[in-house]
């Protein structure tokens, strides 16, 4: 029997994003997101809720664009550190030894130490209560060079993408691969 622990936030894992964004000054930005994830094929889109209160949901309404790291596990403070200090009372990159790089796409910097990015542009707005839920259009994703596999794409081991643990508030990494999707699946007789 399962035990129920009421309506909560609970989601397991969920990424570790690096939003980027600039402020009506120019000031790049940089905040540690959990409530986000692909939203879309077609046009590719990535979406993030932040609350209203954060220093970055006024920077997106502004400049209409943001870009989404992909946190790792060797820059796991860094990350943390941008979640928890406002860009309101200090410059997060300078603090966090990160390194601010303009898009050449959207109007968003994205941190030079994050191995992955995605360059959006704002899409669409959704209020839902506490929070905003930005959607934005992938312009275009970049990824460090050493984190591809031999047949060109985006390897996940070589990233070593932070995920977060709802329930304990804990960062972790990911595992091996255990089984082929869309595959192993058809063992079930499809």
């Amino acid at each position: 029997m399962k035990k129920s622990v009421g309506a909560k936030t609970l989601l397991f894992p969920t990424p570790v994003l690096m939003v980027g964004t600039y402020d009506q000054a120019g000031k790049p930005n940089l905040m540690n997101a959990a409530w986000g994830g692909i939203c879309c094929s077609q046009p590719p889109c990535v979406a993030v809720s932040l609350r209203k209160a954060t220093y970055s949901h006024g920077c997106i309404v502004e400049r209409k664009a943001f870009t989404v790291g992909i946190a790792c596990e060797g820059k796991m403070v860094e990350a943390d550190y941008a979640g928890i200090a406002s860009g309101r009372d200090v410059d997060k990159f300078a603090a966090a030894g990160l390194t601010p790089v303009k898009s050449d796409l959207v109007d968003a910097p994205y941190a030079a130490e994050f191995p992955v990015v995605l360059e959006c542009r704002l899409l669409h707005i959704v209020e839902i209560g506490l929070h905003t839920q930005f959607i934005g259009e992938i312009i275009d994703v970049k990824g460090d060079e050493d984190v591809f596999a031999d047949d060109g794409f985006l390897d996940i081991m070589k990233i070593k993408p932070l995920i977060y643990d709802t329930s304990h508030r804990g960062y972790h990494s990911v595992g091996p691969l255990l089984g082929n999707a869309f595959s192993i699946g058809k063992a079930k007789g499809v």
